[in-house]
């Protein structure tokens, strides 16, 4: 529409709104802000932390044992202590997992907004300054250089206005933007709209806001990214898994036993507390403690590599991560175009230097002297010295930052320069003709005009060439050169600008006056370069097995420079594919697209278009992680598996979409981060295999003495509580810290449906829960025997039943000190990793040895678990059978290191 319409269709004028119109609109249409998701309320975070699996079995277990207490009689206090440790046990739990990840979202709101808080507004005929969340449709906005945009608006005024749309499109350059009507189109390519969360970089514009909040574009993508499920991560789904199958396996034993005893005439409420025990035996009640603990182990390693992980669990997804589908601008690059080669006089020359900080060096020849000093008078942007916090930065567009850091590198003062040649026309550039124009006045009165731009347009509008100062003619073998030149550079991946001048001989010469019979000065050769870790992060995720997409809104050919840099393609022929033939293929297409190609870039997309993406490598299987710093990426963060948002250049939008916040934007912290995943999943399966070996050892010697006809328990339901959240945790906790392994990257991802609990972590589990177990049976049954007094006469206080009970539950917490140390590694020596490389492991073990210990001799301890004190030869005969355990996993290992030692790299 022309702009008198535009004014009338939302009711609005050139002195913008009336205040009364303006809270009248506002109470109608709501303040300009997004929609929050509730982060910050607790309670309902705390209460998810009870609907866990195990929780709910140990709450319902929990009351019916208060039930049974209450109805049996006389009523046994052991059966009271019982329900509350259960409850105990689901608090503690419930409370360590609420504290690690609330810790960890707090800090994540800490980042700062990007959307601004403050902007310049038209009311009543008055420049005023508002808050952005006070905006209303109709509003009439004031926008400068730098200022960024708070709302989408359609320009009414713009003088040499340009805009960066990275954050919700992903291209990094500049687009200039109009005040007059464009053709129909796509809203995002208007070329008189502006949008909430871009910035503006060049000219000044006045613009009428026409949408706020969740109605602009920037709030569509958050509304697309809040209805995107978050994804489970694989160790959700196998935690769920297993804990249904513990939870049918504990209450399929405990019925069993509950039918079998009921004929033997017990009382119907101790057979249903025996029942009960079995179930709390067959139950690791430590693990969700040390699950959450260690995780937060993982959480904290991370943090020191500036990787912020908000979910606990999403430590372990990035060990399965398989496919990293990364942003380009600000991910892989640093988002400062740098001039890295000039071609001047018919000479190429490189410049040296990368970002914006003017350190480097240029050639120091009068062609390029003039060349530089001819671009950077014919620039708007402005070159920041560092304040503050803040290093060297460009107001304006980032290729005209580009040269003014070369001028800079050249020993050009640009400032000085146009104070002797002052502006006093210009032509701003044009997408048509795709170049830019100005006009100075020199000392001498006379007049030059600058123009820079695409080279062949600039080429078709030149007649002569400077070659180290003297004028010559523009043949067409010249041309030739010069486009050979051009294409050279542009080959390179590099963005190349061409600079021309001319004299002119009146202040203000029309636009073909200033355009024409110019002289060409030489080309820039510029690009957005990687960031310097990104090229090792790469061969380290190569080298893991773990495959990275591109998935950008730039350019194709910009694309695949940026890739081969940085080592994502590598072969001749990548397949590149655009939006628009993404939008071509239907899903079995798409699958096919991603299945066949090894080297894939995806450009010119739009969110939606990177959720498919991401959407078609689940559907094969794949983990997924997906980086990004804008807007237009969260979408996909949020549906993926795994979703990096930058913490210092991202976007609120992104960030909260995000699992993980890379705090210093580096993508090198991707490679750090799957790493430590993998370690954690493998020091998670390390105290699995601790915590269950020992639950078969609690197990079996009740499930023998109930088929023995012997009618009390060999280990009591407290007993058993102490073990698992007394002796054990530590143990397993520093399992879980174990340092990462040097060949953690070296091996491919796990499959997505790779189990937990697999055939081969089950068999180590049997085989050392069977050991356990033996032995503990043994010792029972020799004290039981020993005293020589019959099954039928025995009783909770008779003092052999009292020892030979003490002993079972000493015999599990020696045996699992042993245990701890046979679970470090899979078929190397403990002996050749070394016994005491992780003392916390020994601490662990020594404190449950001791608080054991406590637990048979401290009179108060003994009145609470029903011990009795052992005898020095008591704890050399368990000291003895779990060192049999070692020898034993220590044989096991012998034989499985000496049937592999054909497969390349195996330890043996």
């Amino acid at each position: 529409m022309p702009v008198p319409d535009v004014f009338a269709v939302l009711e609005s004028s050139p002195r913008g709104l009336t205040e009364a119109e303006a809270v009248a609109r506002r109470t109608h249409h709501g303040p300009n802000d997004l929609p929050t998701n509730g982060r910050r309320r607790m309670w309902p975070r705390l209460a998810a932390q009870f609907t866990d699996l195990f929780a709910v079995m140990l709450l319902v277990a929990s009351a019916i044992t208060f039930l049974s207490y209450a109805l049996e009689q006389p009523r046994d206090p052991a059966t009271v202590q019982l329900a509350f440790a259960i409850l105990a046990v689901v608090l503690l739990n419930a409370g360590i997992g609420f504290a690690q990840e609330y810790s960890a979202e707090r800090t994540a709101q800490s980042l700062q907004a990007m959307v601004p808080h403050a902007c310049r507004v038209l009311r009543d005929g008055e420049r005023q300054e508002l808050p952005v969340r006070d905006l209303v449709p109709g509003d009439l906005v004031v926008l400068e250089a730098g200022d960024a945009v708070p709302a989408d608006c359609r320009l009414v005024e713009a003088q040499e206005a340009a805009v960066n749309n990275a954050a919700l499109t992903g291209e990094s350059d500049a687009v200039a933007r109009v005040a007059e009507p464009v053709p129909p189109g796509p809203l995002l390519e208007a070329r008189n709209c502006v949008f909430m969360g871009t910035d503006l970089v060049a000219g000044t514009a006045k613009a009428i806001v026409f949408a706020t909040g969740a109605a602009t574009e920037f709030g569509r993508i958050f509304r697309l990214t809040a209805a995107a499920p978050r994804q489970r991560t694989p160790l959700q789904r196998q935690v769920a898994v297993m804990a249904r199958r513990v939870a049918g396996v504990a209450l399929a034993t405990g019925a069993v036993l509950f039918a079998v005893r009921v004929p033997s005439g017990q009382p119907l409420v101790d057979t249903f507390v025996f029942a009960l025990g079995v179930m709390v035996a067959l139950v690791p009640e430590g693990l969700p403690a040390t699950l959450s603990v260690s995780l937060a182990i993982g959480v904290r390693r991370m943090a020191r590599r500036h990787a912020l992980v908000k979910q606990l669990l999403a430590v372990e997804a990035l060990g399965s991560t398989s496919v990293v589908c990364t942003d380009k601008t600000g991910t892989l690059t640093q988002a400062e175009m740098t001039v890295v080669r000039l071609w001047a006089g018919g000479v190429s020359h490189c410049v040296s230097g990368v970002g914006y900080a003017p350190d480097g060096e240029v050639a120091d020849a009068g062609p390029v002297r003039e060349l530089l000093r001819a671009a950077a008078l014919c620039c708007d942007a402005r070159l920041m010295r560092p304040f503050g916090p803040h290093g060297w930065r460009v107001l304006g567009d980032t290729t005209e930052g580009a040269l003014l850091v070369a001028a800079a590198k050249a020993g050009l003062d640009t400032a000085a320069e146009e104070a002797r040649t002052p502006r006093v026309a210009e032509h701003p550039f044009d997408s048509v003709r795709k170049l830019m124009s100005t006009v100075h006045r020199e000392l001498d009165g006379t007049y030059v005009a600058y123009v820079k731009g695409a080279p062949l347009e600039l080429l078709d509008r030149c007649s002569d060439m400077d070659r180290n100062g003297t004028r010559t003619p523009l043949t067409q073998a010249a041309r030739a050169e010069v486009v050979t030149a051009a294409d050279e550079l542009a080959g390179q991946g590099l963005r190349v600008l061409a600079v021309a001048t001319r004299r002119v001989t009146v202040p203000c010469p029309t636009l073909d006056d200033t355009e024409s019979e110019l002289t060409l000065l030489g080309l820039a050769g510029m690009y957005d370069p990687p960031r310097p870790e990104v090229r090792d992060a790469v061969d380290a995720c190569r080298r893991a097995g773990i495959r990275i997409v591109m998935v950008t809104g730039d350019h194709p050919l910009t694309a695949e420079a940026v890739a081969r840099r940085v080592g994502i393609v590598r072969e001749p022929g990548p397949t590149v594919v655009t939006g628009a033939q993404l939008d071509a293929l239907d899903e079995c297409g798409l699958d096919a697209l991603v299945a066949g190609s090894a080297e894939l870039l995806l450009c010119r997309v739009s969110p939606e278009h990177k959720m498919r993406a991401v959407t078609a490598f689940q559907r094969r299987g794949e983990v997924v992680a997906v980086t990004g710093d804008g807007a237009n990426d969260a979408p996909a963060l949020k549906h993926a598996d795994i979703g990096v948002a930058m913490g210092a250049s991202g976007t609120d939008v992104a960030r909260e979409a995000a699992v993980m916040v890379l705090l210093d934007d580096s993508f090198a912290s991707i490679s750090t981060a799957v790493g430590l995943g993998r370690s954690v999943y493998r020091n998670i399966r390390k105290f699995l295999i601790y915590l269950f070996s020992h639950n078969i050892a609690e197990l079996v010697p009740i499930l023998a003495a109930t088929f023995a006809g012997f009618h009390l328990v060999p280990i009591t339901a407290v007993q058993i509580l102490a073990i698992d959240l007394g002796s054990d945790v530590l143990p397993a906790l520093a399992l879980g810290a174990e340092p990462m392994e040097k060949d953690v990257m070296d091996s491919p991802p796990r499959p997505r449906r790779e189990r937990l609990f697999s055939a081969s972590v089950m068999g180590r589990i049997l085989f050392l829960g069977g050991i356990q177990a033996f032995g503990v049976c043994v010792v029972f049954f020799w004290h039981i025997h020993a005293s020589g007094i019959p099954y039928a006469d025995f009783t909770k206080d008779t003092p052999a039943y009292r020892e030979a009970i003490t002993m079972v539950q000493a015999g599990i917490v020696v045996s699992q000190f042993f245990n701890a140390l046979a679970v470090r590694t899979d078929r190397q020596s403990v002996l050749r990793a070394g016994l005491l490389s992780n003392p916390w492991l020994i601490a662990g073990g020594c404190f449950g040895i001791a608080l054991m210990a406590a637990v048979s001799y401290a009179p108060p301890l003994q009145a609470v678990f029903d011990t009795a004190p052992l005898a020095p030869a008591d704890w050399a005969a368990l000291a003895g059978f779990g060192a049999l355990l070692l020898v034993a996993e220590e044989a096991r290992k012998a034989v499985l290191r000496h049937r592999t030692t054909f497969l390349k790299g195996e330890p043996r």
